[in-house]
């Protein structure tokens, strides 16, 4: 289990600061060449690592694409579970009252990048305006209020707590895909938020698409 001092920062603006990041890693490759048009967006799809992976840090990842546009990408590996973790200590390292609070939630390595960031992503029946909107289905939120939901049985029905995510510049996601790193696949609430972490890789990829 990774180190739970200073947990999570979960702040209103921290999508802002995300896209900060992407904004400052672009910066020079920024061009009219990596322009992303939207029906090619991979936005709400699987990116599969390829049996190939060259990358130690993504080899036998399943990553839920969040955000793919003409800034670049960000997403959550959604198979390397690192054990459950007490609500009462994560909204504790938020400075919130948790006596009496019980039970766990299972937390996974989101990816790489800002490690000591928290996210959920969960189904879109959850009735608050989501920090990050990915599609009709699925968003992805940053706040003590949903933690709190969650821990009491009002939360959305799926969810996934991550910390650290996946982060590619414009045009660097591309490449990789040039390069056979990655395939594509239709994401699938079984795979996304079930507990079968063994299989998870070897079910996606068995998903993919044939033409990418």
């Amino acid at each position: 289990m990774p180190r739970m001092s200073g947990f999570v920062r979960w702040t209103s603006c921290a999508w802002l600061v995300l896209l900060a990041v992407l904004l400052t890693q672009q910066q020079d490759a920024h061009s009219a060449d990596n322009a992303v048009r939207k029906d090619r967006s991979l936005t709400g799809k699987f990116l599969v690592a390829r049996p190939e992976m060259p990358d130690p840090r993504f080899r036998d990842t399943v990553i839920f694409v969040a955000r793919h546009d003409e800034d670049g990408a960000f997403g959550l590996i959604i198979n390397r579970p690192l054990g459950e973790i007490d609500y009462a200590t994560i909204l504790g390292n938020l400075g919130l009252d948790a006596a009496g609070l019980e039970g766990k939630i299972p937390l996974f390595f989101g990816g790489p990048v800002d490690p000591q960031r928290g996210f959920v992503l969960h189904s879109n029946d959850y009735p608050h305006p989501p920090l990050i909107p990915v599609n009709d289905r699925y968003s992805i939120t940053m706040s003590t209020d949903l933690i709190l939901a969650i821990a009491n049985g009002f939360g959305p029905k799926q969810s996934l707590l991550a910390i650290g995510y996946a982060g590619w510049r414009a045009g660097q996601l591309e490449k990789e895909l040039e390069r056979k790193d990655w395939v594509l696949a239709p994401s699938d609430e079984k795979i996304l938020f079930d507990t079968k972490f063994e299989d998870k890789w070897k079910r996606a990829y068995d998903s993919r698409f044939i033409d990418i």
